[in-house]
Protein backbone atom coordinates (compact mmCIF):
# COMPACT_ATOMS: atom_id res chain seq x y z
CA UNK A 1 0.00 0.00 0.00
CA UNK A 2 2.14 3.24 -1.24
CA UNK A 3 -0.72 5.25 -1.11
CA UNK A 4 -1.65 7.87 0.87
CA UNK A 5 -3.78 7.04 3.38
CA UNK A 6 -6.79 8.56 3.26
CA UNK A 7 -8.94 10.08 6.46
CA UNK A 8 -12.82 10.41 6.26
CA UNK A 9 -14.19 12.46 8.63
CA UNK A 10 -18.22 11.42 9.73
CA UNK A 11 -20.50 14.15 10.81
CA UNK A 12 -23.92 14.65 11.12
CA UNK A 13 -26.80 12.63 11.36
CA UNK A 14 -25.21 10.02 9.29
CA UNK A 15 -24.74 8.54 13.10
CA UNK A 16 -28.08 8.14 13.07
CA UNK A 17 -28.66 5.93 10.06
CA UNK A 18 -28.02 2.12 10.29
CA UNK A 19 -29.01 2.33 6.37
CA UNK A 20 -26.67 4.73 5.22
CA UNK A 21 -23.20 3.43 7.90
CA UNK A 22 -24.52 -0.22 6.58
CA UNK A 23 -23.74 0.83 2.83
CA UNK A 24 -20.36 2.93 3.90
CA UNK A 25 -18.78 0.06 6.06
CA UNK A 26 -19.50 -2.35 2.97
CA UNK A 27 -18.37 -0.19 0.99
CA UNK A 28 -14.85 0.31 2.90
CA UNK A 29 -15.04 -3.60 3.60
CA UNK A 30 -15.05 -4.33 -0.04
CA UNK A 31 -12.51 -1.86 -0.72
CA UNK A 32 -10.51 -3.32 1.70
CA UNK A 33 -10.13 -6.86 -0.07
CA UNK A 34 -8.39 -4.79 -2.60
CA UNK A 35 -5.91 -2.96 -0.72
CA UNK A 36 -5.50 -0.55 -2.04
CA UNK A 37 -4.90 2.00 0.52
CA UNK A 38 -5.52 2.54 4.23
CA UNK A 39 -8.69 4.60 5.47
CA UNK A 40 -9.08 5.94 8.95
CA UNK A 41 -12.24 7.39 10.45
CA UNK A 42 -12.65 10.69 12.47
CA UNK A 43 -16.29 11.11 14.05
CA UNK A 44 -18.10 13.56 16.02
CA UNK A 45 -21.34 12.71 17.88
CA UNK A 46 -22.95 15.93 18.32
CA UNK A 47 -26.61 14.72 18.17
CA UNK A 48 -25.72 12.39 20.45
CA UNK A 49 -24.50 14.96 23.01
CA UNK A 50 -27.53 17.08 22.70
CA UNK A 51 -29.69 13.76 23.43
CA UNK A 52 -28.12 12.96 26.70
CA UNK A 53 -27.78 16.62 27.64
CA UNK A 54 -31.68 16.68 27.28
CA UNK A 55 -32.03 14.08 29.42
CA UNK A 56 -29.84 15.48 32.24
CA UNK A 57 -31.90 18.86 32.07
CA UNK A 58 -28.09 20.44 31.21
CA UNK A 59 -28.18 23.30 28.92
CA UNK A 60 -26.41 23.13 25.17
CA UNK A 61 -24.77 26.64 24.46
CA UNK A 62 -22.88 27.21 21.42
CA UNK A 63 -20.08 30.19 20.68
CA UNK A 64 -19.66 30.32 17.07
CA UNK A 65 -21.08 26.71 16.34
CA UNK A 66 -18.51 24.92 19.05
CA UNK A 67 -20.28 23.62 21.97
CA UNK A 68 -19.52 25.07 25.62
CA UNK A 69 -18.16 22.36 27.51
CA UNK A 70 -17.91 23.24 31.29
CA UNK A 71 -15.47 21.27 33.34
CA UNK A 72 -18.69 19.08 35.06
CA UNK A 73 -19.85 18.28 31.91
CA UNK A 74 -16.82 17.17 30.03
CA UNK A 75 -17.35 13.41 31.50
CA UNK A 76 -20.61 12.93 29.92
CA UNK A 77 -19.58 14.11 26.68
CA UNK A 78 -16.45 11.76 26.79
CA UNK A 79 -18.93 8.97 27.29
CA UNK A 80 -21.37 9.64 24.52
CA UNK A 81 -18.21 10.57 22.28
CA UNK A 82 -15.54 8.27 23.27
CA UNK A 83 -17.98 5.61 24.32
CA UNK A 84 -21.41 4.98 22.67
CA UNK A 85 -21.07 6.98 19.43
CA UNK A 86 -17.61 5.00 18.62
CA UNK A 87 -18.48 2.03 20.04
CA UNK A 88 -21.71 1.83 17.80
CA UNK A 89 -19.62 2.97 14.70
CA UNK A 90 -17.47 0.00 15.49
CA UNK A 91 -20.06 -1.99 16.10
CA UNK A 92 -21.49 -1.53 12.54
CA UNK A 93 -17.93 -1.70 11.09
CA UNK A 94 -17.51 -5.05 12.22
CA UNK A 95 -21.18 -5.96 11.28
CA UNK A 96 -20.30 -4.93 7.51
CA UNK A 97 -17.08 -6.91 7.22
CA UNK A 98 -14.67 -4.09 8.58
CA UNK A 99 -11.70 -4.96 11.40
CA UNK A 100 -12.22 -1.84 13.38
CA UNK A 101 -10.40 -0.26 16.28
CA UNK A 102 -12.13 2.26 18.46
CA UNK A 103 -9.22 5.15 19.41
CA UNK A 104 -9.08 8.74 20.67
CA UNK A 105 -7.24 11.68 19.72
CA UNK A 106 -4.85 11.19 22.30
CA UNK A 107 -3.98 7.36 21.61
CA UNK A 108 0.06 7.24 21.29
CA UNK A 109 0.31 10.64 21.40
CA UNK A 110 -1.55 10.95 17.72
CA UNK A 111 -2.71 14.51 18.45
CA UNK A 112 -1.15 17.59 20.62
CA UNK A 113 -4.24 18.74 22.73
CA UNK A 114 -4.61 22.32 24.29
CA UNK A 115 -7.31 24.44 25.58
CA UNK A 116 -8.71 26.10 22.59
CA UNK A 117 -10.45 29.32 24.92
CA UNK A 118 -10.90 29.10 28.53
CA UNK A 119 -14.39 31.03 27.90
CA UNK A 120 -15.36 27.50 26.05
CA UNK A 121 -14.48 25.41 29.01
CA UNK A 122 -13.48 22.10 28.16
CA UNK A 123 -13.21 22.60 24.23
CA UNK A 124 -9.33 21.44 22.58
CA UNK A 125 -7.86 22.10 19.95
CA UNK A 126 -5.59 19.44 18.62
CA UNK A 127 -2.50 19.92 16.34
CA UNK A 128 -0.41 17.09 14.60
CA UNK A 129 1.02 14.43 17.05
CA UNK A 130 2.70 11.35 16.42
CA UNK A 131 1.79 8.66 14.37
CA UNK A 132 3.82 6.13 14.73
CA UNK A 133 1.45 4.22 16.65
CA UNK A 134 -1.50 4.60 13.95
CA UNK A 135 0.59 3.60 11.08
CA UNK A 136 2.06 0.34 12.93
CA UNK A 137 -1.88 -0.51 13.60
CA UNK A 138 -2.95 0.45 10.10
CA UNK A 139 0.20 -2.07 8.43
CA UNK A 140 -1.84 -4.64 10.26
CA UNK A 141 -5.21 -3.42 7.79
CA UNK A 142 -7.35 -2.70 10.96
CA UNK A 143 -9.68 0.62 10.12
CA UNK A 144 -9.15 3.05 13.55
CA UNK A 145 -12.44 4.77 14.13
CA UNK A 146 -11.47 7.83 16.28
CA UNK A 147 -13.56 10.02 18.28
CA UNK A 148 -12.85 13.85 18.10
CA UNK A 149 -11.86 13.35 22.39
CA UNK A 150 -8.54 14.72 23.21
CA UNK A 151 -6.57 14.84 26.65
CA UNK A 152 -3.95 17.24 26.80
CA UNK A 153 -0.47 16.64 28.56
CA UNK A 154 -1.87 17.84 31.83
CA UNK A 155 -4.53 15.02 31.46
CA UNK A 156 -7.42 16.45 31.19
CA UNK A 157 -9.90 15.70 28.44
CA UNK A 158 -11.09 17.69 25.85
CA UNK A 159 -13.88 17.90 23.48
CA UNK A 160 -12.63 19.01 19.94
CA UNK A 161 -14.50 20.34 16.79
CA UNK A 162 -14.82 16.54 14.53
CA UNK A 163 -13.87 18.82 11.22
CA UNK A 164 -10.97 19.90 13.06
CA UNK A 165 -9.95 17.00 14.46
CA UNK A 166 -9.93 15.05 11.43
CA UNK A 167 -7.52 18.06 9.76
CA UNK A 168 -5.18 17.33 12.50
CA UNK A 169 -5.26 13.34 11.80
CA UNK A 170 -4.53 14.09 8.55
CA UNK A 171 -1.82 16.01 9.18
CA UNK A 172 -0.07 13.88 11.54
CA UNK A 173 -0.73 10.82 9.21
CA UNK A 174 0.38 13.32 5.93
CA UNK A 175 -2.84 11.44 4.47
CA UNK A 176 -5.69 12.55 2.32
CA UNK A 177 -8.95 13.96 3.96
CA UNK A 178 -12.63 13.72 3.00
CA UNK A 179 -15.15 15.64 5.13
CA UNK A 180 -18.71 13.89 4.85
CA UNK A 181 -21.58 15.35 5.95
CA UNK A 182 -25.34 15.87 5.04
CA UNK A 183 -24.52 18.38 2.09
CA UNK A 184 -23.34 17.23 -1.40
CA UNK A 185 -20.61 20.14 -1.58
CA UNK A 186 -21.22 23.73 -2.54
CA UNK A 187 -24.00 24.62 -5.31
CA UNK A 188 -24.01 27.70 -7.33
CA UNK A 189 -26.60 30.26 -8.42
CA UNK A 190 -28.56 27.58 -10.18
CA UNK A 191 -28.20 24.66 -7.43
CA UNK A 192 -25.15 22.73 -9.88
CA UNK A 193 -22.04 21.50 -7.42
CA UNK A 194 -19.13 23.08 -7.82
CA UNK A 195 -16.00 20.88 -8.14
CA UNK A 196 -13.54 22.78 -7.49
CA UNK A 197 -13.08 25.80 -5.05
CA UNK A 198 -10.02 28.01 -4.26
CA UNK A 199 -10.43 30.94 -1.28
CA UNK A 200 -10.99 34.02 -3.86
CA UNK A 201 -13.94 32.21 -5.66
CA UNK A 202 -15.38 31.04 -2.31
CA UNK A 203 -15.13 35.12 -1.14
CA UNK A 204 -16.73 36.01 -4.26
CA UNK A 205 -19.82 33.64 -3.85
CA UNK A 206 -20.18 34.73 -0.38
CA UNK A 207 -20.23 38.47 -1.42
CA UNK A 208 -23.10 37.22 -4.14
CA UNK A 209 -25.08 35.19 -1.25
CA UNK A 210 -24.89 32.41 -2.97
CA UNK A 211 -22.80 31.15 -0.27
CA UNK A 212 -24.52 31.44 3.27
CA UNK A 213 -25.61 30.98 6.86
CA UNK A 214 -23.82 27.63 8.33
CA UNK A 215 -22.35 26.66 4.51
CA UNK A 216 -20.49 29.63 4.96
CA UNK A 217 -18.20 28.26 8.06
CA UNK A 218 -18.11 25.08 6.32
CA UNK A 219 -16.12 26.87 3.49
CA UNK A 220 -13.65 28.49 5.15
CA UNK A 221 -12.76 25.92 7.77
CA UNK A 222 -12.49 23.70 4.32
CA UNK A 223 -10.26 25.82 2.63
CA UNK A 224 -8.27 26.39 6.10
CA UNK A 225 -8.00 22.88 6.31
CA UNK A 226 -6.70 22.60 2.87
CA UNK A 227 -4.41 25.20 3.50
CA UNK A 228 -3.09 23.59 6.07
CA UNK A 229 -2.39 20.22 4.73
CA UNK A 230 -1.28 21.98 1.56
CA UNK A 231 -3.43 19.84 -0.60
CA UNK A 232 -6.92 19.68 -2.08
CA UNK A 233 -9.60 17.87 0.63
CA UNK A 234 -13.09 17.29 -0.59
CA UNK A 235 -16.49 17.58 0.79
CA UNK A 236 -19.33 15.39 -0.08
CA UNK A 237 -22.59 13.63 1.30
CA UNK A 238 -22.75 11.20 3.24
CA UNK A 239 -25.77 10.86 1.60
CA UNK A 240 -24.96 8.90 -1.67
CA UNK A 241 -23.15 6.19 -0.48
CA UNK A 242 -23.04 4.23 -3.69
CA UNK A 243 -20.36 6.88 -4.56
CA UNK A 244 -18.08 6.31 -1.97
CA UNK A 245 -16.34 3.16 -3.90
CA UNK A 246 -15.35 6.28 -6.21
CA UNK A 247 -14.55 8.37 -3.70
CA UNK A 248 -12.01 5.83 -1.84
CA UNK A 249 -10.07 5.48 -5.29
CA UNK A 250 -9.61 8.25 -5.82
CA UNK A 251 -12.13 10.33 -7.82
CA UNK A 252 -14.19 13.41 -6.81
CA UNK A 253 -17.74 13.50 -5.54
CA UNK A 254 -18.32 16.38 -3.60
CA UNK A 255 -16.46 19.92 -3.89
CA UNK A 256 -12.41 19.95 -3.71
CA UNK A 257 -11.68 23.03 -1.87
CA UNK A 258 -7.72 23.89 -3.12
CA UNK A 259 -5.30 25.50 -1.22
CA UNK A 260 -3.73 28.91 -1.99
Amino acid sequence: MNQRPLVIKLGGAVLSSTETLTQLFKTVSNYQQQAQRSLVIVHGGGYLVDELMAKLQLETVKKEGLRVTPKDQIGYITGALAGTANKMLQGQAMKNGVNAMGLSLADGGLCHITQLNPELGNVGLATAGDATVLNAILATRVTPIISSIGITAQGELMNVNADQAAVAVAAALDADLVLLSDVAGVLDSEKQLITHLDSEQAELLIQQDVITDGMIVKVRAALEAAQELGRAIEVASWRSPEKLADLFIGNSIGTQFQPK
